[in-house]
């Protein structure tokens, strides 16, 4: 399949009258969604909903092995909403569509690529065959920088195959969320120009009552002071450190933005890299921050009530 038939959704140019329609749909939608942020500051906090009872908002940090996913899941008109954030390898396909699965998770409200590496999108066709998705999102990487992998190509023909447009990732890119909670998309920038597809990882913050987590994909340190000089606010309780872990990610400045009184990384027991690499462990313990993972914690889950944060350790990983 030539990637030229592939459907990407970008910013068109509009006319007076159609721009005039897209605000009164807009308006309309933000009554039951919110759609975006206060680009470029973003909101320290949202009020949630209120409903007595409610359940709590559920982040999954998947043990993937050397490889990236989490499941959050928002807790939306008696059920949940779900962002499925990268998948892992593709050996991991039956294992997470079973993990999903076991947790009732029957539609994927948001698929979202952080970047086309196989370690974080290895069997990301898979849940697009095998679920009901409801948006996929990803960055549109440069031509040479477009990978031509089996996994990559998968996608791009599952996506296809059931008419889902992929919609493009860069800085202040619009999701969708239920009342109480917003997703703020800080990079790529559009007219980004890196070596290589990590830096063109979409790095997203995500508030939940007065509670906030940061997702970085595998953005290193040239993405995080674009970032930090756009002026976006990174404030964020839980950081899910970049590059699992590795010293190119999660620079001084960058830690220091995000000031998280927890962080989670997500690598493989005893993998080939030496991730997470020593530096990084440092500058966690130098600021006392708690520091969970995947490789030695299992799958970790972050629950919020919308003002506490509270983080069980040791679940299941997925089969691989």
């Amino acid at each position: 399949m030539s990637k030229k038939s592939t459907k990407w959704r970008r910013g068109p140019t509009l006319g007076p009258v159609a721009g005039l329609l897209i605000l009164v749909v807009f308006f309309l939608l933000s009554s039951r969604f919110n759609l975006t942020g206060d680009a470029p500051e973003g909101v320290q906090s949202i009020p949630l909903p209120d409903e007595e009872g409610s359940a709590a908002l559920q982040v999954y940090y998947l043990d993937v092995g050397q490889g990236d996913s989490q499941l959050i899941r928002i807790p939306w008109e008696n059920g949940y909403y779900n962002m499925l954030i990268d998948t892992g390898e593709y050996q991991y396909a039956d294992g997470l569509t079973q993990y999903l699965r076991d947790l009732g998770v029957e539609k994927i409200d948001a698929l979202v690529c952080s970047h086309p590496h196989t370690d974080h999108m290895g069997c990301m066709a898979r849940m697009v065959q095998r679920f009901e998705i409801g948006g996929l999102y990803m960055p549109i990487l440069p031509e040479e920088e477009t990978p031509t992998t089996t996994a990559y190509e998968k996608l791009l023909e599952a996506a296809e195959e059931k008419n889902l447009t992929i919609n493009q990732l860069h800085e202040d890119s619009a999701i969708e969320s239920p009342p109480g909670s917003q997703f703020q998309v800080m990079s790529p920038r559009v007219d980004a120009d890196w070596e290589g597809a990590n830096n063109y990882s979409a790095v997203m913050r995500l508030v939940y009552g007065q509670t906030s987590f940061l997702f970085t994909g595998d953005a290193e340190e040239e993405s995080e002071e674009i970032i930090l000089e756009d002026g976006y606010l990174l404030a964020s309780d839980v950081l899910k450190c970049g590059h699992h872990g590795s010293s190119t990610s999660t620079s001084n400045p960058f830690l220091q933005a995000v000031d998280p009184l927890y962080a989670v990384i997500s690598c493989g027991a005893d993998n080939r890299y030496g991730h997470p690499h020593r530096e990084t462990i440092k500058k966690l313990e130098d600021r006392e921050i708690l520091t969970y993972r995947t490789d030695e914690d299992g799958t970790i889950l972050a629950e919020s009530n919308g003002s506490t944060i509270q983080f069980t350790k040791g679940l299941a990983s997925v089969e691989g």
